[in-house]
C-alpha cells in the first residue's frame, strides 16, 4: 500500500513539472505553403521525433487555405514561420513585404514543363502554336520565356492558358498541349498512375537559373532571432535521419491522423522527393540568390537587384 501511494504522489507530482517543461518551449507557429505533403517530410519527422520538443520548441503546424497566405501572414506577424517559394521571395520583397529567408527545405527545382509521352511534343521547338498551361501568372511565364529562347522561340510562338490549379486534368483531357508548374515528384507519377505518362523538360537545363524550390522564411525583423536558429537545427537533424532511415520516417509520416496520406501518389513521391532535401538547411548559397535575382530584374518581374543580406540570411550559430 504505501509503495503505490508512494508511486501515486510521484506520479502527481509529475503532471506540474511536465506541465511546466511544455509552457517553457519557445512556441513556433509554422504556416506551410500548402496541404500537407511529401514535401514537408523533415518538418513532420522533426515533430513525430522530438527534435522540435529537444531544441526547447512547441511547434504549431498550420496547412494554409489559401497558398497566398502565409507570406503576408508571416509579414503581418501573424506567424512566426512559412514555408514559401525562393522565385516568389524576390517578388514579394520586391513588392514590399517584410520577409527574409532564414533555411532552405528543398534544394533543387521541382517544377517542369511537361507534356504526355504519347503526344506530339518530342522537343521544346515543337511547342510553336501549342497551347501551354499554367496555374500562376508571372513566374510561370518567365520560365516558358527562358526555356523557348534556349531553342529559338519566343512566348509569342505558344499561347498561354490559365487552367487554374488543373494542371494535369487540363493536359490529360487535352485542353492544353503542355503544362508549366508541376512539380517532378508528383504531376509526373499523378499522370503516370492515370495511365497518361508525361515526359518533362527541365527549366534548369533549358536556360533558368538554379534555385532552391522550397524554403523557410521569417518577418525580416526576426531573421537573426536564436529561436528560429533553433528551429533550423531541429529540421536539420530531422533531414539526415530522414536520409539515413526513408522506412522508418515514411511510417512517422503517416502516423495517426495523417493515415488518409497513404496512398500510391504520396508513396511515389516519397521516394521521388527524399534525394532533394537540404542536409544544411540553414546554409546560404549567396550566388543562386543573387544570380537568380538578376534573372527575374533583367526580364522586369523585379525593379532592381535588392542587397542579398536584406531578404536573405544565414542563421548566426548557437
Amino acid at each position: 500500500m504505501t509503495t503505490r501511494r508512494a508511486a501515486l504522489a510521484a506520479a502527481l507530482l509529475a503532471v506540474p513539472a511536465i506541465a511546466r517543461a511544455q509552457a517553457a518551449r519557445d512556441q513556433v507557429t509554422l504556416l506551410l505553403d500548402w496541404f500537407l505533403n511529401p514535401d514537408h517530410a523533415p518538418i513532420i519527422v522533426a515533430q513525430e521525433r522530438g527534435d522540435f520538443a529537444r531544441a526547447g520548441l512547441d511547434v504549431r503546424i498550420v496547412a494554409p487555405a489559401d497558398p497566398n497566405d502565409p507570406p503576408r501572414l508571416v509579414a503581418a506577424r501573424r506567424g512566426d514561420v512559412g514555408v514559401f517559394y525562393q522565385k516568389n521571395l524576390h517578388l514579394a520583397v520586391d513588392q514590399g513585404l517584410p520577409l527574409a529567408r532564414i533555411g532552405t527545405l528543398v534544394a533543387t527545382p521541382l517544377a517542369t514543363l511537361t507534356v504526355l509521352r504519347d503526344g506530339p511534343i518530342r522537343s521544346l521547338s515543337d511547342l510553336r502554336g501549342r497551347r501551354v498551361g499554367f496555374s500562376v501568372a508571372g513566374f510561370e511565364e518567365a520560365i516558358m520565356g527562358a526555356m523557348l529562347e534556349s531553342v529559338g522561340l519566343g512566348l509569342s510562338d505558344i499561347r498561354l492558358v490559365n487552367v487554374n490549379f488543373a494542371l494535369s486534368s487540363a493536359l490529360m483531357s487535352g485542353q492544353v498541349d503542355a503544362i508549366v508548374g508541376g512539380y517532378r515528384n508528383f504531376e509526373l507519377h499523378q499522370l503516370d498512375i492515370e495511365g497518361r505518362p508525361g515526359r518533362a523538360f527541365y527549366p534548369e537545363q533549358h536556360g533558368l537559373p538554379a534555385y532552391d524550390e522550397l524554403i523557410y522564411i521569417a518577418h525580416r525583423d526576426r531573421a537573426r532571432d536564436p529561436v528560429l536558429r533553433r528551429f533550423i537545427d531541429a529540421t536539420e537533424a530531422a533531414t539526415h535521419f530522414l536520409a539515413n532511415n526513408p522506412e522508418e520516417s515514411w511510417r512517422m509520416f503517416i502516423a495517426g491522423p495523417r493515415r488518409e496520406l497513404d496512398n500510391e501518389l504520396n508513396r511515389r513521391a516519397w521516394g521521388s522527393t527524399m534525394g532533394r532535401f537540404s542536409l544544411s538547411p540553414g546554409a546560404l548559397d549567396r550566388n543562386r540568390y543573387e544570380r537568380m535575382a538578376r534573372f527575374l530584374a533583367d526580364r522586369r518581374l523585379i525593379r532592381a537587384v535588392p542587397p542579398l543580406d536584406s531578404y536573405a540570411v544565414e542563421l548566426p550559430a548557437r
